[in-house]
């Protein structure tokens, strides 16, 4: 007799609509992109080389590991969950101390929030059940990555991310490193264009760390990402947007 099998997320979720539109996906990376430079455990990135030998590539493994917990069923996404664990261990085994936990939060706060803000940002406000959706099913990542003290909801969420902003971020030679990095993968106009993204979606304490403009040009053209879509030229957006090399990737993360 088959047993049921029972899905991380359910289809309707507003989660693997976030999680499925690669669109929406570029635009969390963005954001993550700037917080990720000025967390004040970067260092750890830096550990092992892979970030900044490959800050584009390392994007596109994070997004297929999250997808494959967010598209999975409960026993593949746990299996996936349980690797990124193990990953995180042998990092630390090798340096020889632990990362902190406020440091895993970090990342996973990062999820959460730039999931909600790209979403909106592109397509239309969400509603709290639907932010509830995105935190409950990143908590539960969480909780399988053993990272202790989660916030047990949406509203102490916001304030513990609150908290973890105004602790944790600071401007290091790390962060201009990594920004060099971005600007040497993807060209002059394309580093530009992330500038502008990323200044439409981070919180204000990045924004001013990063220097990035408050009122971003970016800002005035987003009502034309509808129109083209509505006139089917997304493929033809994204070849020109896209550095070559990354576009069948970035049309791939479309589910």
């Amino acid at each position: 007799m088959k047993t049921e099998t029972t899905l991380f997320v359910q289809p309707d979720s507003i989660v693997r609509r976030i999680w499925g539109d690669a669109d929406v996906i570029l635009l969390i990376f963005a954001g993550s992109a700037a917080e990720f430079a000025l967390n004040r455990e970067v260092d750890w990135l830096f550990f092992t080389g892979k970030l900044p030998a490959d800050p584009i590539g390392r994007l596109f493994s994070t997004v297929r590991y999250a997808q494959e917990i967010v598209f999975q069923d409960e026993q593949k996404a746990g299996k996936a969950v349980g690797r990124m664990h193990a990953i995180h261990g042998v990092v630390e085994q090798s340096r020889g101390r632990q990362i902190p936990p406020h440091a895993y939060r970090d990342v996973l706060y990062m999820l959460i929030d730039y999931s909600i803000r790209a979403f909106e940002r592109l397509h239309r406000p969400l509603t709290t059940a639907e932010k509830e959706e995105v935190f409950v099913t990143f908590r539960r990542v969480g909780a399988g990555m053993h990272i202790p003290d989660l916030p047990q909801t949406l509203a102490d969420w916001l304030t513990d991310r609150q908290k973890h902003l105004e602790a944790d971020l600071e401007r290091s030679p790390f962060t201009d490193k990594l920004f060099v990095r971005y600007r040497e993968e993807l060209g002059d106009w394309r580093y530009n264009l992330l500038l502008q993204a990323q200044a439409l979606l981070v919180p204000d304490k990045v924004r001013t760390l990063l220097n990035l403009p408050d009122k971003p040009l970016l800002a005035s053209t987003m009502w034309l990402y509808g129109v083209l879509n509505a006139l089917q030229l997304r493929a033809v957006v994204q070849r020109v947007l896209l550095p070559p090399k990354y576009l069948a990737q970035v049309q791939a993360l479309d589910r």
